[in-house]
């Protein structure tokens, strides 16, 4: 099987994409629930994950901003779509999605994300793709297809991005990529190429951003 991404971006999408990152980002909104969800006035990417992921950090390292995208454990801030504007005027919007897979959640808790995250994807006219962020240490695991398959029957495209990258040998993300995209193509939803990152290096993070802005123009 070969280890070259099944699809490239040219520079002039690579240079685009730097170019829309580099100017105005800012928050918007959380939204606990869907009635306080803005108006679906353009395109929007959701970025979702399980807690210890690496979301934040990414978020922050994507948009070269070092607290846009805050770091917490607490509940509160967990079950909340946060939203981001992106482009002076508005083009689109990044949607940090609530995390998921912390253990000690309670159950009310849990059934709360489940709602909120079912009926925003499966809702959500605006959404044009989302991005799935898996900790290449561990690879997809069953918390993981749980969102992928959420995603899956509420029929949004999603790609898969794994994260960490800097923190294992070449010859396991190898692996762990050949395995994370042999899942990917059996499923109806997912993007069959997947992009591989590090929040700290900077791997990934030019793809990362032409992908995310090639599903919204």
């Amino acid at each position: 099987m070969s280890e070259e991404p099944l699809d490239t971006f040219t520079p002039e999408q690579i240079e685009a994409a730097r170019k829309i990152f580099a100017g105005p980002v800012s928050f918007l909104k959380s939204a606990p629930e869907l009635k306080h969800l803005p108006d679906p006035v353009v395109p929007e990417v959701a970025v979702a994950g399980r807690s210890n992921v690496g979301k934040s950090s990414l978020l922050n390292a994507l948009t070269n901003r070092n607290g846009l995208a805050r770091t917490s454990n607490t509940p509160g801030r967990t079950q909340e779509l946060n939203f981001f504007d992106v482009g002076e005027p508005l083009r689109f919007r990044l949607v940090d999605m609530p995390g998921y897979g912390f253990a000690k959640a309670p159950k009310d808790l849990l059934r709360k994300w489940r709602y909120l995250v079912n009926d925003f994807l499966r809702g959500r006219q605006s959404l044009k793709r989302a991005i799935v962020l898996i900790d290449s240490r561990h690879g997809i695991k069953d918390v993981d297809r749980e969102i992928l398959d959420m995603l899956d029957t509420a029929a949004v495209s999603y790609r898969i991005v794994l994260t960490k990258t800097d923190k294992i040998k070449a010859t396991e993300l190898a692996e762990v990529r050949a395995q994370t995209e042999a899942e990917a193509r059996k499923r109806p939803a997912a993007h069959p190429d997947i992009i591989a990152t590090s929040s700290e290096k900077g791997m990934g993070l030019p793809e990362l951003r032409a992908a995310v802005f090639e599903a919204v123009t």
